[in-house]
């Protein structure tokens, strides 16, 4: 069944390559609910989220030629996503420190807003506002890890970063957040639930 499943992917990203419109649509489609749940919780910048997720398909499109059939399709997609909200960090940074320059910051108070099904994954809003709450490179392991329920080897892939660094910064992340070893406990109880465990 796995076996077809991919077989199937492997068509549609075939087709897409050869400018078949309906097939890009489908590998959006199949995708977009992981992406825009990663956007959501790794972007500061709400306000910038529809087009860092326009920029990411763009990059999809740009890159799909080049993917390697060999590799996780989802994990490829999530890992242009996290390059993305990356780089639109780093350019509203640069852009906030021109405008700080030229006038005073002024406070806005932006409510965090969760897509659904993230907050329905997560369902304690408390755990979910402590995340939102912890530097990037801790939450970004966070949601790859316990989120999207990938292993740290495909989390050091994604980043681009040696393993044991995921390994330190998932630990320092749960440390950081509720009672350490229940945060963890809590995750793996979620997974295992989605599972049927």
């Amino acid at each position: 069944m796995g076996e077809n499943r991919d077989e199937e992917l492997q068509n549609i990203i075939s087709r897409a390559v050869a400018g078949d419109k309906v097939a890009f649509s489908m590998l959006y489609d199949c995708t977009i609910q992981n992406v825009s749940g990663t956007v959501r919780f790794l972007l500061d910048d709400k306000a910038g989220f529809e087009d860092v997720v326009q920029e990411i398909y763009i990059e999809v499109y740009k890159s799909l030629p080049k993917f390697d059939l060999g590799r996780s399709f989802h994990s490829w997609v999530i890992g242009i996503a996290i390059r993305q909200v990356n780089s639109y960090r780093r350019k509203t940074w640069r852009l906030f420190r021109l405008l700080e320059k030229n006038r005073q910051y002024e406070t806005q108070g932006i409510e965090p807003d969760f897509a659904a099904n993230v907050a329905d994954r997560l369902d304690s809003r408390e755990l979910v506002e402590q995340i939102d709450r912890l530097p990037y490179k801790y939450r970004q392991v966070i949601v790859l890890r316990y989120l999207h329920e990938y292993s740290q080897e495909e989390i050091a892939r994604v980043l681009g970063i040696p393993i044991g660094t995921v390994k330190s910064r998932i630990h320092t992340a749960l440390r950081k957040l509720k009672g350490g070893r229940s945060a963890e406990e809590y995750f793996l109880r979620k997974v295992g639930e989605r599972h049927g465990l």
